[in-house]
């Protein structure tokens, strides 16, 4: 995955692409609108969708879908913000929304951009190093981060900092493993998934666990190589997302009871990214193995509640051959769109694609390079 930074298949390309195309031009892009079916009554607003771009490049990009207009905004924080010198920045790697902010994580210009949620205006910026993903818990914001250099198989423990949503000052951190990736929350405690991505050799294999009244950690779980994705479902489990070694151990599917805190069912299959609404989970997977050179792109549903595959993909009617690189997903909990951006070949701008719920292509627009995290606003 591109934008984990990790040591891959891609590497090599995209460090010899930045030095070629490194952006040096400082002058803000110019925002680009198209326009889709409005939908007047829509539930949710809007969504913004948050664009990668290549390392080296501060290309990262901000989006901005609205359901009730139906207008698509590309380039939103440039045209927004156009005293800020080089953009967004470098490699955004995830996106939420929480009361009237709108937050990005920048990982490798090492910052969470604050915005404004209904204009984009940029409110703050938070100073972290090599920060990687955010979520939130009673008036605290928590980001997990890599610490040390990018790709340094050298790099400190990383770790989960607190972050004040009112001041928006960090205010603790406590180590949790090498390289954390994604966060989920239930209950008061804060779950974790380490990847130990710049060891190949020596990747970690655990979810810490952190009790968010003491901010303290509790235990790691132990279950599978580079871990990346953990998201909860609604019945207190998680479903945790193992990339494997892109050699002899295959990417798996782990689901974690939290009332025990233990493995409690694993799919052997792999998962690049899911999304879960109510008792579904919409997936995609684009396992690489260097063994055979290639990847394998899949898509399907599991119910969450009976913790099984239901053998039907999403899309449904033949679009998911023009798919070049799925790399993000989510779905609108009240109409049962799901949305699926395509990264393409990594350097060029992708496409977001949105799927009724019977699995049809409604539309879709061109986005900015590599098209990865959503936030739907309401």
């Amino acid at each position: 995955m591109i934008s984990s930074i990790k040591i891959n298949h891609f590497t090599i390309l995209l460090l010899s692409v930045s030095l070629l195309a490194c952006r040096k031009d400082a002058s803000p892009v110019k925002e680009e609108t198209e326009v889709l079916k409005a939908d007047p009554a829509s539930v949710a607003k809007g969504l913004y969708l948050v664009n990668e771009g290549n390392m080296n490049m501060n290309k990262a990009s901000l989006d901005y879908l609205d359901f009730r207009a139906g207008i698509y905004r590309r380039n939103i924080y440039g045209q927004v913000n156009p005293e800020v010198v080089k953009g967004l920045g470098d490699v955004a790697n995830d996106i939420a929304i929480y009361g009237s902010k709108l937050y990005v994580v920048v990982n490798v210009s090492n910052k969470v951009e604050v915005m404004d949620v209904k204009t984009g205006r940029r409110i703050s910026q938070i100073d972290i190093l090599n920060c990687r993903y955010i979520t939130f818990h009673k008036g605290k914001a928590y980001v997990s981060a890599y610490l040390g250099q990018v790709g340094d198989p050298g790099a400190p423990q990383g770790i989960v900092a607190q972050i004040d949503t009112a001041s928006l000052q960090e205010e603790k951190r406590i180590e949790v493993g090498r390289q954390p990736e994604e966060m989920a929350i239930v209950g008061d405690k804060l779950y974790v998934a380490n990847s130990g991505g710049y060891s190949p050799n020596n990747y970690e294999r655990t979810v810490a666990v952190l009790d968010l009244n003491s901010f303290q950690l509790i235990k790691k779980i132990d279950v599978a190589v580079n871990l990346h994705h953990i998201k909860a479902d609604r019945y207190g489990d998680l479903y945790v997302t193992s990339r494997g070694d892109y050699y002899d151990i295959p990417s798996k599917l782990f689901v974690i009871d939290t009332r025990t805190d233990l493995v409690k069912k694993t799919f052997d299959f792999g998962v690049s990214n899911l999304a879960i609404d109510e008792d579904n989970a919409y997936y995609y997977s684009t396992e690489f193995s260097y063994l055979s050179g290639k990847n394998t792109i899949t898509y399907g549903i599991l119910n969450v509640k009976d913790e099984a595959v239901t053998g039907r993909s999403f899309i449904t009617d033949g679009t998911d051959g023009k798919i070049m690189i799925p790399y993000g997903i989510a779905v609108n909990p009240y109409t049962k769109e799901v949305f699926v951006t395509d990264a393409k070949d990594y350097v060029s701008p992708g496409t977001l694609y949105c799927f009724d719920a019977a699995g049809r292509k409604k539309y879709a627009v061109t986005t900015g390079d590599i098209p990865a995290h959503f936030a739907f606003v309401y």
